[in-house]
């Protein structure tokens, strides 16, 4: 068995859920999706909602070529359905492999437009998530309109330093269902997140999203578990996506700290940074 073409992509983090103002940010961390095309078929037991099936249907609508035969191989860090992104990681890293193989020279806004299209075919996302699949490909933070294709998507763009750590804590599977609707009754919060975001004040928004999507969702442990990680020195603390998992930003010198409260709790985490280089 012999790999055609490699891409890779990572997960991220929410600092704006879009499905609140219709503008959404998130933010790259280092957990890496690779996919690799080889000439043999691969079951993909992982692939519960046959996006890499979109992907390639996407692909195809494109006009661009596919194997005759082929299979997908991957591999990935990224937790799947606790809202870390993992499905906007999937469809890049998938159709960066494609492009690789083909050496067709698709550019971002090309691989994005078409990762957030595969994943609307395949049922995966409720807001399209063009933010989510812009974090995936690139660094720093982007405030996207998830009405534009992604050549006039960014409403203001920055870059973040390397001076901080990132504890996430999942939290299994998630058990609600997420209802659109209920993003309208807190739209103050999401309104004044997407301010803050404007302002270049992204932990700040991280943490006033975190909490209007735990009152959509209902969660007080989440809201429990912000507080508890903030008063113990985080400078932010999330919902990610819709959840479950929960973000925790602090600066690299208070980690172990929160890591240790958060393990005496019993809470499995993952620790990781801010993507800064690609």
């Amino acid at each position: 068995m012999n790999s055609l073409g490699t891409g890779e992509s990572n997960g991220a983090i929410s600092i704006l859920h879009a499905l609140g103002t219709g503008k959404g940010c998130s933010i790259g961390i280092e957990l890496c999706t690779k996919v690799e095309i080889m000439d043999e078929k691969i079951i993909n037991s992982q692939d519960k909602h046959g996006l890499l099936e979109s992907v390639i249907s996407c692909w195809k609508d494109a006009g661009l070529p596919v194997p005759n035969r082929f299979g997908w191989k991957v591999s990935t860090d990224i937790p799947i359905g606790q809202g870390l992104k993992s499905s906007s990681a999937l469809a890049c890293a998938a159709l960066k492999a494609l492009n690789s193989t083909f050496m067709t020279n698709l550019d971002d806004f090309q691989i994005i437009d078409l990762a957030v299209e595969a994943q609307i075919r395949a049922n995966c996302t409720i807001s399209g998530s063009i933010d989510d699949t812009w974090a995936s490909i690139s660094t720093g933070w982007k405030l996207i309109d998830s009405s534009k294709k992604a050549s006039n998507s960014i409403f203001v763009q920055g870059d973040i330093e390397d001076v901080f750590s990132i504890i996430i804590c999942t939290r299994g599977a998630r058990n609600v269902t997420i209802k659109s609707l209920l993003f309208q009754d807190y739209q103050s919060l999401f309104k004044k997140s997407s301010l803050m975001v404007e302002r270049g004040e992204i932990f700040e928004a991280m943490t006033t999203n975190g909490v209007a999507v735990a009152g959509v969702t209902n969660d007080h442990d989440a809201i429990r578990i912000c507080n508890l990680a903030i008063i113990n020195g985080a400078i932010s603390a999330g919902i990610s996506g819709s959840g479950p998992a929960i973000a925790i930003i602090c600066y690299n010198e208070d980690i172990e700290k929160i890591e240790k409260i958060l393990l005496s709790e019993k809470r499995e985490i993952i620790k990781t940074k801010f993507l800064t280089k690609l």
